[in-house]
């Protein structure tokens, strides 16, 4: 058993290969919320991103999340920074247009989020757009050439740093999951994806070759509760020029 973990799997999960109904794939983003509360990386957030705004002392910032889903980790920041008295410009990207409206649905509630049908491998905004990009359990959808070419858009775009959270490829993780995850699961694409998905996830020493490929800087991967890998770069020359106007535009129009 032990062998297949030891590198990555490469096959395509439903939602990639689109092998799922529209009442399957609403019923992932309701059961998706649930599980992110459980299970979100709500405290990684914190304990990352959130944590370097409050050390630099930022009274603004902008991030641009990649494969945002509906949303959730965007709203996170939202409340963050209404609670510490910052301003925050946020934007989701998801290729899924079902999923970009999600993210304006769900935050009709916070102006400062916006979103955009968009490809992360070729994102449509000019160098250092935000002051930061990350991205939550979306890199292993993609092959190893694909996720040196979305870290390199990231790292385009963000001014500062990029912050990535995904799997960490582990025999235990793939066991709970099967086991008691089939459990309290009940959509299929959460049951036979979650699986796959770890599966397809990294080991410490894999993310950070690959951030290597795509050119990055001051790499750093650590592993957080639970099995998750978080990934923090920037590129090699840092330039602090950032702009908010895009956002707003897109609000507007």
């Amino acid at each position: 058993m032990l062998e297949r973990f030891r590198h990555r799997s490469y096959e395509l999960e439903n939602i990639d290969k689109g092998t799922y109904t529209p009442e399957e794939y609403e019923g992932s983003l309701v059961e998706l919320r649930r599980v992110n509360k459980f299970l979100g990386d709500k405290s990684v957030l914190r304990r990352t991103l959130l944590r370097e705004i409050e050390r630099l002392g930022l009274e603004s910032f902008s991030a641009l999340d990649i494969g945002a889903g509906s949303g959730y980790l965007l709203r996170l920041i939202a409340k963050w920074a209404r609670q510490t008295g910052r301003q925050a410009k946020l934007l989701g990207v998801e290729i899924n247009e079902r999923s970009a409206h999600a993210i304006m649905e769900e935050s009709a509630d916070f102006p400062e989020i916006n979103s955009v049908q968009a490809d992360g491998l070729v994102l449509p905004f000019r160098d250092d757009c935000f002051d930061y990009a990350i991205s939550s359990l979306t890199l292993h959808h993609f092959d190893d050439d694909g996720v040196v070419k979305i870290l390199r858009e990231m790292t385009r775009v963000a001014a500062r740093e990029i912050f990535v959270i995904d799997l960490h490829r582990h025999p235990i993780a793939y066991l709970f999951y099967t086991t008691v995850g089939h459990i309290i699961l009940h959509n299929r694409l959460l049951r036979e994806d979650g699986a796959l998905s770890i599966l397809r996830s990294f080991k410490p020493d894999e993310l950070k070759r690959l951030a290597k490929q795509a050119g990055l800087g001051n790499i750093t991967v650590k592993r957080r509760f639970p099995y998750r890998l978080v990934l923090r770069a920037e590129r090699k020359t840092l330039d602090a020029g950032i702009a908010h106007d895009w956002i707003g535009q897109q609000r507007a129009a």
